[in-house]
């Protein structure tokens, strides 16, 4: 008997059909019929829909195809970085799940930066021998994780770039256009990434690094260490944002990263105050931008030699770049009217 056939029969004759029908009209046991369902699957001839005792079979129709992944709301990958391809990886979820169906442009498009640019970190730099990624849609949003085992992303760069502590590489990390390797990325990955989506957050060693867009803040937590780094992104379907607005925020009239937003109170370390030497981690690698805005929002007071060392010193020493603030208190308007005062604005 040509089991093979009997199943494209039966399929033609009905929507679908189940391996225990074929059982029940050949008496064959199931794990010979399962034999002739994969071939038919490998061929592409038939399609499966369902797991376990839900499982059933429909033809490979164009239409049949879009509509046996669009209830596969969920992926979950474990590669190897060995030739590793990301955006072949996109690919293949978006073949395999119904996760982009009927997504709004806007959406598509900042999922798939976010996702090709965070998976290429961990290819590039990470070292790790594994990745993983998990991408989930749900009622109201999409997110995905990317998980490696490598050096991990703070540690990274407080080696690379000779800092002190992790805290100080995450402060270095949220300025945006800083890279470990400058002669093959630009550093504007995470960068964009942090201001596309509605959060964002980098777990690595013992702190997690939050980008929290839907309250404008960032944050640094506290949290188990870790090795590697893991990195989760979330995007609501609704949302209004879209990669372009995000890159005309931060560039010029050229399109070129020129513009980055410094969020002050990252750089307060248990003290009241900003003082001289936090201002020059605040403003160490600023000089590769057009245009800073720093932004103080939840900073009381600032000491008087970091409003001198930003808004005086390194401004005379660099002319030509604009230094914006914002959310200022009372006191910290104070300090820097008082610098510039100092330099006879």
């Amino acid at each position: 008997m040509d089991v093979k056939s009997l199943i494209l029969k039966k399929l033609a004759a009905s929507n679908e059909i189940r391996v225990s029908d074929i059982i029940g009209e050949t008496g064959f046991s199931r794990a010979y019929v399962n034999h002739f369902f994969k071939e038919l699957r490998d061929e592409g001839k038939i399609i499966l829909i369902g797991k376990a005792n839900q499982a059933r079979y429909i033809l490979a129709k164009k239409n049949n195809k879009a509509a046996s992944r669009s209830p596969i709301l969920s992926a979950h990958k474990i590669l190897w970085n060995k030739a590793l391809s990301e955006d072949k990886v996109l690919d293949s979820i978006k073949s395999e799940t119904g996760i982009f169906f009927n997504l709004p442009k806007n959406i598509s498009g900042i999922l798939d930066y976010a996702f090709t640019e965070m998976l290429n970190n961990a290819i590039e730099h990470s070292k790790s021998k594994k990745i993983e990624v998990y991408f989930k849609r749900g009622k109201d949003d999409i997110n995905f994780k990317v998980i490696d085992w490598g050096i991990g992303i703070f540690k990274n760069i407080k080696k690379k770039k000779k800092l002190r502590s992790e805290l100080e590489a995450i402060q270095d990390l949220i300025k945006g256009k800083q890279t470990t390797a400058p002669k093959t990325h630009t550093g504007e990955g995470i960068f964009f990434t942090s201001k596309a989506g509605d959060t964002l957050v980098i777990h690595g060693s013992d702190k997690k690094l939050i980008f929290d867009n839907l309250i404008e803040d960032i944050f640094v937590k506290n949290s188990r260490r870790i090795a590697g780094t893991r990195i989760f992104f979330t995007v609501n379907i609704k949302s209004k944002r879209n990669l372009s607005s995000v890159f005309k925020m931060y560039s010029g009239d050229s399109f070129e990263f020129s513009k980055t937003k410094v969020i002050i109170k990252l750089f307060k370390i248990g003290v009241n105050y900003i003082s001289r030497s936090q201002a020059r981690r605040v403003i160490s690698g600023l000089d590769k931008f057009k245009n800073i805005i720093l932004d103080f929002k939840g900073v009381d007071t600032v000491g008087q030699a970091f409003a001198d060392e930003v808004f005086r010193v390194w401004q005379k020493r660099h002319p030509d770049i604009k230094i914006e603030y914002r959310n200022t208190s009372e006191n910290v308007e104070f300090m820097i009217r008082h610098s510039f005062e100092k330099k006879g604005i």
